[in-house]
């Protein structure tokens, strides 16, 4: 499946130039200007200047939620930090040695806690793309987006996006991710996929709209389980025989992991009444009919040949053909959305009624106790959208309530007030309130391994969240403090629990950038704090990361911006939690501390529309003490070289 639209999206991307010449004589001497991008700006802005009548903000790109930015192709240092395979920014995670692995957690955030539970098997999805991180785009010119990066050991991650508009008011866009990466340890094999497919359309008039997206996604990972313990001795203790990491033994031989999903999102709502807004003269809806519709199967396998007893515990397997847990969730939303100055703004009614179902096909262990194969129903929620403008404060609210009984019940409060002072500051409050059932693997999970099948009855879990934020030009800082109840996780025996107790959890972050002539220092620190609930929610007490650059353009007429620099990164020492992956889980441990620095040395360049990226990881690891871990028996990576690039074509 990976290579079939691998295939399809190069022969798009090779029939960009033609189509574009097409559709440049369509929108010729419309609103959408006739001119091709040409340069861009030498200065490191966020601007991308082009020639003609086509300006960089012609190039829109649109969130979930229908903020807008726009296509960038500048350099800057946060670049730098999100030329990652996930694309972001990852101050909070902790990598495992390759890319496209799972991630530990250096501290937490709540800001994207969905109303409904999940499949689990989370260790799988962190680069799983939902619903809120498609983006949609409206462009005057066909536009393509490649980036590249080198994997470790005979790999590459390649990320492609085509995007053109049949007209000002009709966009699609086609973007595939792709990975497959060796590894420099055994049994390290990983092969992502992610395609997405999506556009937008809208009438003439703005009285119908649509937009929607198709994606299929797929994870395959072999599992290693870790070192062995002589392995890791030998690790530790820098024995000369064994600089080539493929030479240590690891726990699992034969094991593999596969996780996929596939989701249909669509999104469409009718102006009954609409009018101008005798004000600004701008276009409003009085009353707008709208309906969403979801539908997302996800699916998980652990897959071995061999019984590894030693890891695992016994096993008795009962030969059953199909492993995978499978979830299906459908949602339909009606919504009635009523938009005044009379009322501050937007206020939107919404209905759900959602369908569930999760669970296997059989038993997969003859000593099973489970009585029950899936966990299904149905649930209708209620709830409602409000979003405001007055002078320079924005509020947004969005609550939900899903009443019964069932796995689906609940409820959902989150709110944020934005105050904006120009561009001297911002300042930004929100309010999370949830009450939802834990992952679905916590309640059911089945396997040929004796200790990993059972069947629990777990309350809700109650999220209380209230966060600030402050932006300026001289700091960045936020501030969030967390209360949850019945705090669910998977203990040192690999059994679901939950807490009894309350968590209390305090984090503190703040940035600070200093410049001088061309040099500068970009500080983040962040401080975290669990009053309560310590033994079982974990996180270091402080992380940083101090990134010193030099930043220039290079030759004569300043065809070249360049940024060169070294990174540091330091956690403190705390019990990091151990990765199971059978669970494809994050487990309690109490034997290993970990917490260490980290040098990385970057060389990145711009030439035209072209970002390049060349990066050092862990410069120092060559002398340095070998105690530099993702998760106990789990070496972070070795000294590193990698290439990459970000190449735009506006045709």
């Amino acid at each position: 499946m990976n290579k079939t639209l691998f295939y399809i999206f190069l022969l798009l991307i090779c029939s960009n130039n033609l189509f574009g010449q097409r559709l440049k004589e369509q929108i010729e001497g419309g609103s959408l200007g006739n001119s091709r991008s040409d340069t861009l700006n030498s200065s490191n802005e966020t601007k991308v200047i082009l020639s003609g009548k086509t300006k960089y903000t012609d190039y829109k790109i649109f969130s979930h939620k229908r903020d807008t930015s726009y296509i960038d192709t500048t350099l800057t240092l946060q670049k730098e930090y999100k030329f990652n395979y996930l694309r972001k920014d990852n101050f909070e995670l902790l990598e495992f040695h390759n890319q496209g692995q799972t991630f530990n957690n250096l501290g937490y955030s709540f800001d994207n806690v969905s109303q409904f539970p999940d499949i689990g098997f989370r260790a799988k999805q962190v680069s799983y793309l939902e619903v809120e991180d498609i983006k949609y785009y409206e462009v005057p010119t066909p536009t393509t987006e490649i980036l590249y990066r080198t994997g470790l050991q005979q790999g590459q991650v390649v990320d492609a996006l085509f995007t053109l508009n049949f007209s000002r008011r009709l966009n699609v866009s086609l973007s595939y991710k792709g990975l497959r990466s060796l590894g420099e340890y055994r049994q390290s094999l990983v092969s992502n996929g992610n395609f997405r497919g999506a556009f937008h359309y809208r009438t003439k008039e703005n009285q119908y709209e649509i937009r929607g997206h198709l994606t299929t996604q797929d994870f395959f990972h072999e599992e290693s389980g870790g070192l062995t313990a002589d392995a890791l001795d030998y690790f530790v203790t820098e024995d000369p025989d064994f600089t080539q990491r493929s030479r240590l033994d690891v726990n699992l031989t034969d094991a593999e992991s596969q996780f996929d999903g596939n989701r249909v999102y669509l999104e469409h709502s009718y102006k009954l009444l609409s009018s101008k807004d005798t004000i600004n003269d701008k276009d409003f809806s009085n009353l707008k009919i709208g309906h969403v519709f979801t539908s997302e199967n996800k699916f998980y396998s652990f897959n071995q040949t061999s019984t590894t007893t030693a890891i695992f515990g016994s096993a008795n397997a009962s030969d059953a053909t199909d492993n995978e847990a499978k979830s299906s969730i459908t949602n339909n939303e009606l919504n009635l959305e009523f938009n005044s100055k009379y009322v501050l703004g937007k206020f939107k009614a919404k209905a759900n009624l959602i369908n569930y179902s999760y669970g296997y096909d059989t038993i997969l262990n003859t000593n099973s106790s489970i009585n029950k194969l899936k966990l299904e129903g149905s649930a209708i929620s209620v709830g409602a959208d409000w979003n405001a403008k007055i002078k320079n404060f924005k509020l947004n609210a969005d609550a939900a309530l899903t009443p019964g009984s069932g796995r689906l019940s609940g409820s959902h409060l989150k709110g944020e007030a934005v105050y904006l002072k120009d561009s001297v500051f911002g300042l930004k409050g929100t309010l999370l309130l949830s009450s939802k059932s834990p992952n679905f693997n916590t309640l059911l999970h089945q396997s040929k391994y004796d200790d990993y099948n059972w069947q629990n009855d777990f309350s809700n879990v109650n999220t209380r969240d209230l966060g600030f934020a402050f932006t300026s030009k001289l700091i960045n800082a936020n501030l969030n403090f967390t209360n949850i109840d019945n705090y669910t996780y998977f203990d040192e025996s690999n059994l679901p629990q939950q807490y009894g107790k309350q968590i209390t959890y305090l984090k503190v972050k703040a940035n600070r950038e200093f410049k001088f002539w061309k040099l500068g220092l970009d500080n983040t620190v962040m401080y975290q704090n669990v009053t309560s609930g310590a033994d079982v929610f974990r996180v270091p007490e402080f992380v940083t990361r101090n990134t010193l650059y030099y930043t220039d353009d290079w030759f004569k007429g300043k065809p070249m911006l360049v940024n060169i620099g070294v990174t540091f990164k330091y956690f403190t020492k705390y019990n990091v939690n151990a990765y199971n992956p059978l669970l494809a889980e994050f487990t309690l441990q109490n034997t290993d501390e970990i917490g260490y620095p980290t040098f990385d040395v970057f060389f990145n360049a711009r030439v035209r529309r072209t970002r390049i990226y060349f990066k050092i990881d862990n410069v120092t690891s060559s002398f340095a003490e070998k105690n530099y871990f993702s998760a106990p028996n789990y070496p972070y990576r070795d000294f590193t070289i990698r290439f990459g690039l970000v190449w735009n074509w506006f045709i």
